[in-house]
């Protein structure tokens, strides 16, 4: 029964790629992105409560007022990232696990950061008991990202920000990006992707409308 709701859930994302391509300038999502949509259970990341709508192309709550994306969204900024081989990605904002989970299987290593202790505690659990050894997940502030593991290929922020965070764009690698939501919480907010070039310079687009819960902390 998941493999068939899995399966559904994939034709949705390709559907809606294809939708707002004029947006995204993506008709379509990269192979390896898709692969690890499709190898991701996120079933395991939803409260029992939530299990029936685990498949769903629909954000779900996982409490203290946070939500798992919804599954385009994470399609998307997945593969917004565009990663090189090998990359070191950082994630702000670890939720149930779910995202980092996704990029892992893309990534060399992924540092995720929460703010609220009890989901960090259960995201480290979670991703230990389901095997993922190359996620990191720490407890703190990531809007001032992770400088002790810095400079990043990728950085993925998944609370909408009234700003782009200066310490996130300074722990960005050269050739790297960072996609993040920015916009006050009660007010329109875009998708943005800042990249550097190699001689630290950067660059931002906005891609799409998104609405994400707040990011809290000193950047929030």
């Amino acid at each position: 029964m998941a493999d068939a709701r899995l399966t559904r859930l994939l034709q949705e994302i390709t559907a809606e790629a294809q939708l707002t391509a004029a947006y995204t300038g993506r008709a379509a999502f990269r192979p390896a992105t898709m692969a690890a949509l499709a190898d991701t259970p996120r079933h395991e990341f939803v409260r029992a409560a939530e299990q029936l709508a685990a498949y769903l192309d629909m954000p779900l709550p996982i409490g203290h007022g946070q939500t798992i994306s919804q599954p385009y969204i994470v399609a998307l900024m997945t593969d917004l990232l565009d990663l090189p081989p090998a990359a070191k990605v950082l994630e702000v904002g670890a939720g149930s696990g779910y995202q980092a989970a996704v990029l892992s299987r893309l990534a060399r290593q992924v540092h995720t950061i929460e703010i609220v202790p009890a989901l960090a505690i259960a995201c480290r659990e979670r991703l230990a008991r389901l095997g993922y050894a190359n996620v990191v997940v720490h407890e703190g502030d990531g809007g001032l990202g992770l400088l002790a593991e810095a400079p990043f290929e990728g950085i993925m922020v998944t609370a909408a920000a009234p700003r782009i965070p200066p310490a996130l764009v300074d722990q960005l690698a050269a050739g790297g990006r960072l996609v993040i939501p920015v916009g006050a919480v009660d007010a329109v907010q875009e998708l943005v992707v800042v990249t550097k070039d190699a001689r630290g310079a950067t660059n931002s687009r906005t891609v799409l409308s998104v609405r994400f819960v707040p990011l809290t902390g000193q950047a929030g």
